[in-house]
């Protein structure tokens, strides 16, 4: 990347499967200059998350000693100045705590850590560890010094687990992220397409519907996101694209099947023995649900961040993008407290061109009305007036407004390709 800037990213993750796979992508991207890891709770809880980046920095580490003409190939894994490693939050803003071992396992990478004990670090004397700095400041810490180091609008921040450490983030130094925050890439959400978790929402919104909601929907204009420097990966988008197993198994490694035949590391590089490793069980939970494939939602955030950087002039209100990206203003709303729709996107699927704003509850404005005695006619199919907005401020209908979500990208195929070539070396 020689006389090429790269972009400066922090990454906010709750590594599993696919984190894992799109750090590796990062850690192999030269476009990127990867300034910290922020790890939260999500896919599994917040130790073992962290304990993952130890194991996949590991696998590298070890394929680089095996193999040292590679090391050109992972330009991010020996930096001349390391990323920082935090932990972040434990648990949502408000409510339960959920994990998403269902399918991540309780290490969060199909506890390889039972099935294949030589992927386990051994902290006492793990010879790799200068390629992080490890670091005692919370997550919300390390991201302020960092937005303030770099210069104004320069850093993206991806996230890929819970929002939690970035609303922590905006509650105490909004200003700050206002001004110093380039681009937010998130994967998050799902419009128009079933969820991941439940039947309506994805993992990481199920997670904390709160802290989603505060920076993406906020209740006042004080507060949330600058949407215009926002963009989300959703699972309408995120879901299509898929590493196939019978690619992987063409391509990189032949002798991968599952977990009733476990990888052997004899005969395979270190880190094809890793991903295959994590791999075997998350084929057999894809198969069950129909699918011989791992869909590479993480690895989409990542690739945007790689080909969008925040420089981009912004189009219309929205983030700029590079060619063969498209991003559609959205709106919705986040249902944090539902009893069968926790971190539901909620929609306004109403066809009809009329004056209410988009999600507008007609009965609650009517009973406003009611409430001020006003009379009904006409006032029972229109918005509040603007007399009584200016009147009184609480009875302000809220305005959503939109957020800049991705609907199409160069297309699963050629991230396909970028992946296998970068992260495995294979042409």
């Amino acid at each position: 990347m020689a006389g090429k800037t790269r972009t400066p990213i922090i990454i906010d993750t709750d590594p599993g499967v696919d984190d894992t796979l799109a750090i590796l992508l990062a850690i192999a991207s030269p476009e990127l200059e990867i300034l910290a890891y922020i790890i939260s709770f999500g896919n599994t809880d917040v130790h073992a998350a962290y304990n993952n980046i130890y194991k996949l920095y590991q696998a590298v580490g070890r394929h680089i000693a095996l193999h040292p003409e590679h090391a050109a190939r992972f330009p991010n894994f020996s930096p001349t100045i390391p990323p920082l490693l935090a932990v972040g939050p434990e648990g949502p803003l408000e409510g339960g705590r959920h994990f998403a071992q269902y399918f991540h396992g309780h290490d969060g990478l199909s506890n390889i850590s039972e099935r294949h004990p030589d992927l386990n670090v051994d902290f006492e004397s793990s010879s790799f560890c200068h390629n992080f700095q490890v670091v005692k400041e919370s997550g919300v810490e390390v991201a302020l010094r960092l937005l303030e180091s770099r210069p104004d609008r320069s850093i993206t921040y991806v996230v890929m687990g819970p929002m939690t450490n970035l609303a922590q983030l905006m509650r105490q130094h909004r200003q700050t992220v206002v001004d110093k925050i380039g681009r937010v890439i998130a994967m998050a959400g799902a419009l128009d397409v079933p969820g991941n978790t439940t039947s309506v929402a994805e993992f990481n919104v199920f997670a904390d519907p709160y802290a989603a909601k505060e920076l993406l929907v906020p209740t006042d204009s004080i507060s949330g996101l600058p949407l215009d420097r926002v963009v989300l990966a959703p699972l309408d988008i995120t879901s299509s694209h898929e590493l196939p197993f019978p690619h992987y198994t063409q391509k990189v490694d032949p002798a991968f099947k599952s977990t009733a035949q476990p990888s052997n590391a004899d005969g395979k590089s270190p880190l094809v023995h890793f991903t295959s490793s994590v791999f075997e069980r998350t084929r057999e939970i894809m198969l069950e649900w129909g699918k011989d494939a791992v869909e590479l939602h993480d690895i989409v955030a990542i690739w945007c961040a790689i080909e969008n950087p925040p420089e981009i002039n912004p189009a219309g209100g929205l983030p700029g993008m590079s060619t063969g990206w498209v991003v559609a203003e959205r709106t919705f709303d986040i249902e944090r407290t539902g009893e069968i729709t926790r971190g539901m996107f909620v929609t306004d699927r109403r066809e009809e061109n009329t004056v209410y704003a988009p999600g507008a509850n007609r009965a609650e404005v009517q009973a406003q009305l009611d409430l001020r005695h006003y009379g009904h006619g006409l006032l029972e199919s229109t918005a509040l007036p603007a007399r009584v907005e200016i009147e009184d401020p609480g009875l302000e209908q809220r305005q959503l407004k939109g957020v800049a979500c991705l609907v199409e990208t160069p297309g699963p195929s050629v991230l396909l390709q970028l992946l296998t070539r970068r992260v495995w070396g294979i042409q």
